[in-house]
C-alpha cells in the first residue's frame, strides 16, 4: 500500500460510498476522504476528468481506479491486511461471501436505484407509479438476505465481513430513502445490530464532518 500512496476515495455522503469508508474504517485503512456535492456529474463537473462518468465512489490508488462500491469495499479490506473482514478459497463460506458481496449491489441496490430516480428524483415526469413498482421489487429481493440470516448473526463464516457491509449498507439507504416498511423485522435487526459497530460510526461521522466542512448536503 505504501508503493501506490494513500488511497484516495471520492464520493458523496450517504452514497454507496459508505461501503467504501465504513470498510476503510473497519480495516484501519487511513485514506483521503473527498466529499463532492450530489450528483457530481453536474454539479462538480471537474470530477469528469477523474472519473468520466461522473459517478460516486471511486477510489484511486497508485495507477488504479475503481467504481464499484462492494470491490472498493473488498479490496480496502484486503490491502488493509484485515484478513477478519474477508472469507478466503478454501475458509468456510468463501462461495457464499463472494455471492452476498455481489448481490448486494446488483440484486438488491438496483431496485433501490431505480427507485429513487422515477419515484424520488424525477417525479415531475409522471414515473411515480414505475418507481413504486421497483420499491416493492426490492422487498422481495430481501427474501435471499433474510433466510440466510434466520439463524445466523452475520451472513458468512460465523462473523462481520465485507459482505455484511455490503449488503447492510442496502438495508441503511432503505431506511434513508422511505423503503424501511419493506424491510423484514430479522433485517431490522440485523441492521440495527451493524449500525451499533465502531466502524459504521466512525464512516458516517466521517463523511459528515467532510461534508459540512466542503459544504455539500448528503446525497439522498
Amino acid at each position: 500500500m505504501a508503493a501506490a500512496g494513500q488511497p484516495i476515495l471520492y464520493t458523496c455522503a450517504g452514497s454507496r460510498g459508505l461501503r467504501a469508508s465504513w470498510a476503510a474504517a473497519e480495516a484501519g485503512v487511513d485514506i483521503d476522504l473527498r466529499v463532492l456535492p450530489f450528483p457530481p456529474r453536474f454539479r462538480a463537473p471537474e470530477y469528469l476528468e477523474e472519473n468520466p462518468l461522473g459517478t460516486v465512489p471511486m477510489l484511486a490508488h497508485g495507477d488504479s481506479r475503481m467504481t464499484e462500491s462492494c470491490a472498493i469495499a473488498h479490496y480496502l479490506a484486503i490491502i488493509g491486511g484485515a484478513d477478519h473482514l474477508v472469507v478466503e478459497p478454501g475458509q468456510q463460506d468463501y462461495a457464499e461471501y463472494l455471492d452476498f458481496t455481489y448481490h448486494a449491489d446488483a440484486t438488491i441496490t438496483f431496485p433501490q436505484t431505480v427507485y429513487l430516480r422515477f419515484a424520488k428524483f424525477e417525479a415531475d415526469k409522471g414515473w411515480q407509479d414505475a418507481g413504486h413498482a421497483y420499491a416493492k421489487w426490492f422487498g422481495k429481493r430481501l427474501l435471499k438476505a433474510e433466510q440466510r440470516l434466520a439463524e445466523r448473526e452475520y451472513l458468512c463464516a460465523d462473523r462481520f465481513t465485507v459482505a455484511d457491509i455490503c449488503v447492510g449498507y442496502a438495508l441503511y439507504l432503505a431506511n434513508r430513502i422511505g423503503l424501511e416498511e419493506y424491510i423484514p423485522a430479522r433485517l431490522a435487526e440485523y441492521l440495527s445490530a451493524l449500525s451499533d459497530r465502531d466502524g459504521f460510526r466512525s464512516a458516517i461521522e466521517s463523511e459528515r464532518a467532510a461534508s459540512e466542512a466542503a459544504g455539500h448536503s448528503r446525497a439522498v
